[in-house]
């Protein structure tokens, strides 16, 4: 883990480091809100054409946070693009954004993450979930991608770390499993199912072929919305038919929730048939229903 000095250092050639507000959006305290994570979180919002820090207004947005954004946008938007509901979201601007600069496999930017995405559930319930489809998008300025099995092998380890700082705050999400083998797995983080969707330079997938590493959270809940006013099926037949159009073939790995394990799909790369994903959850987690003394001042358990 970096040393204060170096957190320091980093977030410097970002700008000014974001302050460490107490609260987050909705009133609550972020449980990850610790000296490194703030120095480590770039929590972003999109609107009227401009990117901001929410959390920190008079904080200024970098030109590398802003580039790397913009490009981030502009393939979403793209009319080839095969993601429809994440074209949703970015058309209304809703989503949220962070660009950890660093190694992704650098602990105290997993912090920064970790205290961002949390922030992310909060605003997906006080606003965002009504526009619609929202996504949190979290990119890196490293390490440098070249092989599909570089990437997957990160991926794991960074939702590795993101549970191992979570399990002690938050249950599983009940609506998914906790086994990566299970075909009802997804990843739970603060008590939310994600489906996780990698995009890295080195993907042979075009639609998830993307200059900087980057991880997109994608609720479950969402989708089972779609299916339940049934649209889901619609979406996926038309998102299928434009990967064809654009590549010729799906990917290999595509499959319904329940009929193979959505860990396959994340980073992006035809794992075998025999793959085993990396992932453990950990075996037993606390109810959600903490009390205050149970919890010290970062919000872990005592």
């Amino acid at each position: 883990m970096e040393t204060r000095s170096g957190a320091a250092a980093t977030a410097s050639r970002f700008g000014a480091m974001l302050p460490s507000p107490t609260l987050d959006s909705a009133g609550a305290t972020n449980p990850f809100d610790t000296e490194n994570a703030y120095h480590f979180s770039r929590y972003a919002a999109f609107s009227d054409g401009q990117l901001t820090h929410p959390e920190a207004p008079n904080s200024p947005v970098t030109a590398l946070e802003e580039f790397v954004h913009d490009g981030f946008r502009a393939l979403v938007l793209n009319p080839k693009f095969t993601c429809v509901a994440a074209k949703s979201a970015f058309n209304k601007d809703n989503y949220r954004f962070g660009l950890y600069e660093g190694n992704a496999a650098n602990l105290a930017v997993t912090e920064g993450l970790a205290r961002d995405l949390f922030t992310f559930t909060q605003d997906q319930d006080d606003e965002l979930r009504e526009q619609g489809f929202s996504t949190f998008v979290a990119s890196f300025t490293g390490p440098v991608i070249a092989a599909e099995e570089q990437w997957e092998r990160l991926v794991w380890s960074q939702l590795q770390r993101l549970h191992d700082l979570d399990a002690p705050l938050h249950p599983w999400d009940p609506a998914v499993s906790a086994d990566p083998a299970d075909p009802e797995f997804s990843f739970s983080f603060a008590g939310r199912a994600f489906f996780v969707v990698g995009l890295h330079p080195a993907s042979t997938r075009l639609t998830r072929r993307f200059a900087f590493p980057t991880l997109v959270f994608n609720a479950h809940f969402q989708f089972e919305e779609l299916r339940e006013a049934g649209k889901y099926h619609r979406m996926q037949e038309v998102m299928r038919s434009r990967d064809v159009a654009l590549q010729g073939s799906i990917n290999p790995n595509l499959s319904d929730f329940g009929e193979a394990s959505d860990a396959r799909q994340y980073s992006g790369r035809a794992v075998e048939a025999a793959w085993q994903c990396p992932f453990r959850a950990h075996p037993a987690a606390p109810s959600s229903d903490l009390d205050a003394d149970e919890l010290d001042g970062q919000g872990n358990l005592r």
